[in-house]
């Protein structure tokens, strides 16, 4: 697709957007890996030994908790992640899948999304998962060079990766891998051949991450020590741009700063996040965000595996936080979900959460600025960020919400 016919189309949608209703989806997540990688800080553990009935017992539990708090709401996705969802066995999903739907009004559109790793992409598991209930599935490829995997600490080969996208794309309706770049060996050209390779499998929607050093992890140990573990920032830029055009060229413009998609792909879940949509967040270290009597409630649940399979059984939920959000944490965190998303911000959305225009509660002195410098797009619809603004997003935003 040509850039321009990409972004005129994009532009169409944003129009749509404006009266889009969130949707309201349900999170669960699986905290269990085959292996910790190297740069993951997100919440996931090794066990040797898992009693998958005690854990489904448990899903299903807090799963019901939360049921009863937020009432009879239309679900219009469901989220397994983790962690490597992948590896629960597939009784498990599908039992979540029908508690789901004896909680709630199922949209007839549903989008329930199962997170898998390509060592655990398994024809009689995918097939399983499928008659469960999934209906797509995302895998964590990560990079399309072996020694790239390996450098990432991967438990997978190229040969395995694609192996598995080709199952997915045989297993479920729709499917999306995810890519990172910015590692410290690559370029603009390898980039290049890796999103070829990437396009010739013929996906609707891919996650492209850059490589960050997160505290915890063992990167960040080997980054303290001096180690090169990333790509300079020029680079870096530059193969976001590069990502952006190659992407934008072959039909799948990014509707969110790390995500691309074909038009009508895009990862309905995650724009619930991204639209500032409420839903539930079930399993260790799960988060929430519930409206309940006219306020946004967060919630949280105890990350520890163990200690929320405890909590689960001994209360019926593992709630660490639960607390009604004040209107400047509200409106910093729309913000920051809502101008990742090339559509932005829709005015109607702050007047649904907040009650006011934008320019009331942001500096109109900063917009202004931002707008002149060509970050910011702001009209009758929306408050959104531009290429370059995105480009910049984590600055920008520092400087919005200072």
């Amino acid at each position: 697709m040509n850039p321009a016919v990409a972004e005129t189309a994009m532009q169409t949608d944003m129009v749509r957007a404006v009266d889009r209703d969130p949707g309201f989806g349900i999170y669960v997540h699986w905290p269990f890996c085959l292996s910790k990688c190297p740069y993951c800080d997100f919440n996931s553990h090794v066990r040797v030994d898992i009693d998958h009935g005690r854990w489904r017992r448990a899903l299903l539990r807090e799963l019901a908790h939360y049921a009863a708090r937020a009432g009879r709401r239309r679900v219009t996705s469901i989220f397994f992640g983790g962690g490597t969802p992948s590896l629960m066995h597939p009784d498990t999903v599908a039992a979540v899948i029908d508690a789901v739907a004896a909680h709630f009004e199922i949209d007839p559109g549903i989008e329930i999304t199962l997170e898998a790793n390509p060592t655990s992409a398994e024809a009689e598991r995918f097939a399983a998962f499928r008659a469960a209930g999934v209906n797509r599935a995302s895998l964590g490829v990560q990079a399309l060079d072996d020694a790239a995997l390996k450098f990432l600490g991967r438990q997978h080969s190229v040969a395995e990766a694609l192996a598995a996208v080709d199952l997915a794309r045989r297993s479920f309706p729709r499917y999306s891998f995810d890519l990172m770049t910015s590692r410290p060996e690559q370029d603009v050209a390898r980039l290049r051949g890796e999103l070829e390779r990437a396009l010739a499998e013929g996906p609707e929607h891919i996650s492209i991450y850059q490589l960050t050093i997160e505290p915890g992890t063992r990167f960040y140990t080997a980054w303290q020590r001096g180690e090169r573990l990333t790509a300079d920032d020029d680079t870096a830029a530059a193969l976001y741009e590069e990502t952006r055009e190659i992407l934008d060229r072959a039909g799948l413009p990014a509707y969110e700063v790390s995500n691309h998609a074909r038009p009508g792909a895009e990862c309905r879940h995650n724009l619930t996040y991204w639209r500032y949509g409420d839903y539930i967040g079930v399993g260790p270290g799960a988060h929430g965000r519930l409206t309940l009597d006219g306020a946004k409630t967060a919630t949280r649940q105890h990350r520890a595996p163990e200690a929320w399979l405890s909590a689960v059984e001994n209360a019926g939920h593992a709630t660490q936080q639960d607390s009604p959000l004040s209107a400047d944490e509200r409106l910093t965190e729309m913000v920051m979900m809502g101008l990742r998303l090339h559509e932005g911000i829709a005015r109607k959305a702050f007047r649904r959460e907040l009650g006011a225009e934008p320019e009331a509660l942001l500096d109109p002195d900063k917009l202004a600025a931002l707008a002149e410098a060509g970050y910011l797009r702001i009209d009758e619809t929306a408050i959104r960020t531009t290429p370059a603004g995105r480009l910049r997003l984590n600055a920008l935003l520092g400087h919005l919400l200072g």
